[in-house]
This record gives C-alpha cells, structure tokens and sequence, in this order.
C-alpha cells in the first residue's frame, strides 16, 4: 500500500483544488461593529444556485475512522462548492485530488489546523471529512437541492492510500 503523506495547509498548496477559510494576516480584513470586530472578508468562492439549487448550512458529525487511516472513497460534487469549517477545535485531515478523471497518483493530504476551513470547488475530488482526535463538528455550507450533485468512486487496492501525518 503507498503512502501519502499530509503537508501543512496552506491557500497557496491548497488552491488548485479550493480556498482556505481562516482568520490570517493575509485576509482583507474590515473593522465593522464600531471598532468592535474585525471582518475577514469574502475567504471563499462560493458555488451553490446551479440548477435552482439553494446555499445552506448544516452541522456534519464525523466520528474518526480507525487508524492507519487508509484512502478507500473519493467523491466530488459537479454542481457546488462544499465548504467545511471546523467546529469542535481539534485538526483534521483534508484528502483531496484534481478536477477531471479521478487519478489516484495526483491525491493530495492536508493537515487543516482547528482555525482553518476548506471550501472544495465544484468538481473537485475529496475524501470525505476526517476528524482525526475525537468526535467533531463542522459547519457546511453546500448546495441544497432535490437533485443528485455527488459522484463518489471506490478506490481499486491500486488506487488505495494510507495517509501518515
């Protein structure tokens, strides 16, 4: 079984495949409520209202899977971005792959600190959310709508990955 190892999460790493959503120096940051609160404004490129779909917001519970953690699903969602900011401050790990024919060679792993979100554009391939610690919380913010908007592809043992952090 090959290995993929998990670097740090970065916007500059991670924007091939969507944005990083945290408070950093490098966000436009806006001062509103009388001085009271900084705004980090606009952190992600939202995509949610193809084909009369509609932005909501849910809380998603995901419970840690048994280590070594291995690779054996990705999925993407062809009409929306799907964005995930953590809630319960612990890390996770965020697996991803590029847009385009699912290709196991080009998946990447991302150690996502308590403080950072991901928002996954449309079409990307990820793996789904992988609380590392303890059971956590996240809020998303993906496209409702009554139609289908997941492709999900079983990994081959080939295709398979343990990730290491």
């Amino acid at each position: 079984m090959r290995t993929l190892k998990a670097e740090p999460l970065t916007p500059d790493a991670f924007a091939p495949f969507g944005d990083v959503i945290e408070a950093s120096a490098d966000a436009r940051q806006i001062s509103i409520n009388y001085g009271n609160t900084t705004r980090f404004h606009d952190l992600a490129q939202l995509a949610l209202t193809a084909d009369g779909g509609k932005a909501g917001v849910s809380i998603f519970r995901s419970s840690p899977l048994d280590g070594p953690i291995t690779v054996k699903v990705m999925e993407y969602h062809p009409k929306s971005s799907q964005a995930f900011v953590p809630l319960s401050g612990r890390p996770y790990l965020v697996v991803v792959a590029p847009k385009g024919p699912f290709d196991a060679s080009k998946m990447r792993a991302f150690l996502a600190g308590p403080g950072q979100g991901v928002n996954y554009h449309a079409g990307t391939w990820h793996h789904f959310s992988l609380a590392l610690e303890d059971v956590s919380d996240f809020l998303v913010i993906d496209r409702i709508a009554d139609d289908d908007n997941c492709v999900e592809h079983e990994l081959s043992a080939d295709e398979q990955r343990v990730v290491s952090f």
